[in-house]
């Protein structure tokens, strides 16, 4: 759940503190000067917890807790004082007045979250990006396998985490939900199984993907497919295959791998070893690109090839699809490859007619000789 946090301060360092303590909390802060900005923010966000500061022009902050006390739709929201006297009356002061907590400035952004966490049940930020921090539980009780993952997606921003048992798995989620658990099906007790069964009755973790890790060939296969596990990973494992799998399942957003925009082009580009995977994610990413590309200004396509050591049926079909979206759109494409991917069109029948540029800056200057047949480029 996202929570709406409004801190009502006229001091900008605090409200910067606040911001900052909660930018890797699933959070939404909103900022207000004094007392009666804060209520008019208040009444249109309803937010979910008022960090409130007592002394401020216009309307201070016992003020606006009175107002908010008063008003039927805002009444039960908590509030959290914020002082900057911490004597014992001004503490029964504010106690006696419906406030749930306090905190005397300066504080520490440590602390503020841990009396905001007593109200609201705060959660990481979910990634939006493969580039963004993730949290991923392994219950594996080899340590050489967890290794090995961790090993393999070290590229990542991600933090891989392992646990033995379905005891540490349950105490780890109460503590921190993951973006992604990995429960292998080896353990003891059919531990991968009994912990599903929790996780799909817990309201905190029942969208919370969780893959079965097992062998090629396992006995338990076919029972983990029907189990209703998010996904089977098998080892020895395919990390590129693993990530993408990973991704997916928390949808993220990875079309930056895949597109660029310099200029007045957008360009795609085909990975060296792309797997069925990568080509799909490709073909899904093509047309919500390529409109974003083309209300952007771009007016040229560069589908570049040059990194696959040459052709197969799968990237053909996907640099067909983005030639048709080209087309639908109205963007002109040009297509960059090597040495490679030349005799390799000759070998297809739906290639054999493509012109393949040798750099970018070619393919680019033939946009301008080919104007009136803008999908048909020629070489110049």
């Amino acid at each position: 759940m996202r929570y709406k946090i409004l801190t009502v301060d006229d001091s900008k360092t605090v409200r910067v503190i606040v911001r900052r303590a909660f930018r890797s909390f699933d959070c939404e802060v909103f900022e207000a000067n004094n007392g009666e900005e804060g209520l008019a923010v208040a009444t249109k966000e309803l937010p979910h917890l008022i960090l409130l500061d007592i002394t401020m022009p216009v309307m201070d902050g016992v003020e606006m807790l009175t107002r908010l006390k008063a008003a039927p739709a805002l009444k039960a929201i908590p509030v959290i004082m914020l002082t900057a006297e911490g004597g014992r009356d001004n503490v029964l002061k504010i106690a006696k007045i419906g406030v749930r907590d306090y905190l005397i400035k300066p504080f520490k952004e440590s602390v503020l979250i841990a009396k905001v966490a007593r109200v609201l049940d705060l959660q990481p930020t979910k990634p939006q990006s493969i580039s963004d921090p993730a949290q991923i539980l392994v219950i594996e009780d080899q340590p050489e396998v967890v290794q090995e993952i961790q090993d393999g997606l070290k590229h990542l921003p991600w933090k891989i985490n392992r646990v033995a048992t379905l005891a540490e798995a349950t105490a780890s989620c109460t503590q921190t939900v993951p973006d992604i658990v990995v429960a292998s099906l080896s353990l003891a007790n059919h531990t991968a199984y009994t912990f599903l069964r929790e996780v799909r009755v817990s309201p905190k973790l029942k969208t919370t993907p969780v893959f079965a890790l097992t062998h090629k060939g396992d006995i338990q296969f076919q029972k983990a497919v029907t189990a209703g596990f998010n996904a089977i990973v098998t080892k020895p494992l395919d990390f590129a295959d693993l990530e993408l799998k990973f991704a997916r399942a928390m949808h993220l957003d990875m079309s930056h791998r895949y597109f660029s925009i310099d200029g007045d082009a957008v360009t795609l580009v085909v990975p060296e070893n792309s797997s069925q995977v990568e080509l799909d994610e490709i073909a899904t990413c093509l047309p919500p690109k390529l409109t974003q590309a083309k209300a952007g200004g771009c007016t040229k396509l560069l589908i570049d090839v040059h990194e696959p050591k040459g052709l197969n049926i799968a990237m053909i079909k996907v640099i067909l699809q983005a030639m048709k979206a080209g087309q639908e759109m109205g963007i002109p494409f040009a297509i960059i490859g090597n040495e490679q991917i030349v005799n390799d069109c000759r070998t297809f029948e739906d290639t054999r007619d493509w012109t393949i540029f040798e750099t970018a800056d070619r393919a680019r200057r033939a946009f301008g000789v080919s104007a009136d047949h803008p999908t048909q480029l020629t070489a110049s």
